[in-house]
């Protein structure tokens, strides 16, 4: 049996579980380092895990430490762990027994200096500005005159004071204040929340919305400022509908938000400055420009007072215009005078030569009468009958000597026989002649109604001469003047007694009878 065991199977040292020493080791480790501080760079980085928690390595030239972040942790940590990211991890140095390593439980994380927290700046600049959230071509013109201002700030600070105050010398208008933390972890997310929170309001709701955007903080170091380095912050802003005007530290210090914002003040001031005009000043230039446009208004009305003036010299005057057109309108209406009187002793003389009397009358009566029993023995049916036998015999001789050509002539001929004994049928004939015996009897009528003999039958008498004319006054009549005094029953011979005989007194002219053809005589 002796040869069977090992010779150093017996010796003093005491036995240890694996647990055992893993936890002995974990004590260790505890008891001697605590809460440490590392120096390193991250290794491994992909984000938090599904639960919650990050895991990764810190490492440097030669070695290389696991850490990890629990979710509770994470969620304060003021700077988010980045892949390569040199940092100090403040947290407790311990081991984990189930796979044999030791590694550190951070608490707590910062950049390892201001060179880092640069080169992380930097880096996040450049990867937005390749995104395009710096490009000039998106940002956006500035209101001239706002109606409202919204304020992204601490409410406390001494920045809202010193907007405010700025923006009542220069311009009172509505400011709205968004209380934020400017300095601290929860910087970012307070920011970006009251960019989107102002973007949301409704133009026409309880709370106006604003014109443009103030984002303002104080000066203060780089650790200080990193909030607004933030990119939520950094995107929110790049998104903004309303134009954001960034003043955040002083001139001298850069973030971010100013590449993003749509222009940078370089203090708060300045950016309440740039937000709103100077109202003096604006009065002031408006009446400067009114009494420009006064000026100008007069000096204008004064050239063309004088240009009128000019134009109205080399025009000729009124009286010069008008003596022409007032000469030819005087001759005209001489001529027109003249034109007149003669016209009228034109037709005066007209009228005398177609004096309408008995005579005249009878003599176109008789030639109407003529002309009508002419037209009437044309278109009697015995000289109807005369044409048709006319056009018979033509058209017997016709067939007799016919032939083809003839027959067709003849049937021609017939045809317009039969167009013809249409056209001269007896009613219509006889329609026209008892038209023409009404138009003879108003005629008749008419040459009754102005002939002497209807004056007669009225009690008057009609006086001739030995030679038949008219004696129409008493002066002329001698003594033994043979005369003919005509009755509406016959005529009377008689012999003019002389002048002796007193003369009766004028007697007024009867007044023709209203409506009558009254004397003609």
């Amino acid at each position: 049996m002796s040869d069977i065991l090992p010779s150093d199977s017996r010796t003093n040292a005491a036995e240890f579980t694996v647990s055992e020493i893993s936890g002995a080791l974990k004590r260790a480790v505890e008891d001697q380092f605590g809460n440490v501080r590392v120096r390193g760079e991250i290794s491994g980085y992909r984000g938090p895990h599904s639960s919650g928690h990050a895991y990764f390595a810190l490492k440097d030239e030669r070695a290389r430490l696991e850490a990890v972040i629990w979710k509770g942790t994470f969620s304060r940590l003021k700077f988010r762990p980045e892949e390569g990211m040199e940092v100090i991890a403040s947290g407790k140095l311990t081991t984990y027994p189930g796979s044999s390593k030791y590694q550190i439980v951070i608490d707590n994380i910062e950049p390892a200096g201001a060179g880092a927290l640069m080169a992380l700046l930097e880096e996040r600049r450049r990867r937005l500005a390749g995104e395009g959230l710096f490009d000039e071509g998106r940002k956006q013109l500035l209101p001239y005159m706002p109606r409202v201002v919204g304020v992204v700030t601490s409410p406390t600070g001494a920045v809202i004071r010193d907007i405010i105050h700025r923006i009542t010398d220069r311009f009172p208008i509505h400011v709205l204040v968004w209380p934020v933390r400017v300095q601290g972890e929860t910087t970012g997310a307070e920011v970006s929340a009251a960019v989107e929170g102002f973007n949301a309001l409704d133009p026409l709701g309880p709370i106006p919305r604003p014109d443009v955007l103030i984002v303002a903080r104080g000066g203060g170091s780089l650790e200080d400022l990193w909030g607004f380095n933030d990119e939520a912050v950094v995107r929110a802003v790049a998104a903004s509908d309303i134009p954001v005007i960034s003043a955040v530290g002083h001139e001298t210090d850069w973030t971010l938000i100013d590449h993003a914002a749509d222009i940078r003040a370089p203090t708060p001031t300045g950016a309440a400055e740039i937000a709103v005009p100077v109202k003096a000043e604006l009065e002031a230039t408006l009446a400067s420009l009114a009494a420009r446009l006064r000026g100008c208004v007069s000096r204008h009305a004064d050239r063309k007072r004088q240009a009128l003036r000019a134009a109205a010299r080399a025009l000729p005057s009124p009286d010069q215009l008008l003596a022409l057109p007032r000469r030819r309108f005087d001759e005209a209406a001489s001529r027109l005078v003249r034109a007149l009187a003669s016209g009228t002793e034109a037709k005066r003389l007209h009228l005398r030569g177609l004096r309408l009397s008995p005579s005249v009358l009878q003599r176109r009566v008789a030639e109407a009468r003529r002309r009508l029993d002419r037209d009437g023995a044309r278109v009697s049916p015995a000289a109807l009958s005369r044409r048709l036998d006319a056009h018979r015999q033509s058209l017997r001789v016709l067939e007799r000597h016919g032939d083809a050509s003839l027959d067709r002539s003849a049937e021609r001929r017939v045809a317009r026989l039969h167009r013809a004994e249409l056209r001269l049928r007896i009613e219509p004939i006889e329609e026209k002649l008892r038209a023409r015996r009404r138009r003879l009897e108003q005629a008749d009528r008419l040459l009754r109604s102005v002939s002497y003999q209807s004056i007669l039958d009225r009690g008057f008498a009609l006086v001739t001469d030995a030679t038949g004319e008219i004696v129409r006054r008493a002066e002329t009549v001698a003594r033994g003047d043979a005369l003919t005094i005509e009755f509406t029953d016959g005529k009377v011979a008689a012999i003019a007694a002389g002048g002796d005989a007193p003369k009766p007194k004028a007697r007024p002219a009867a007044k023709p009878e209203k409506g009558g053809q009254g004397s003609l005589f």
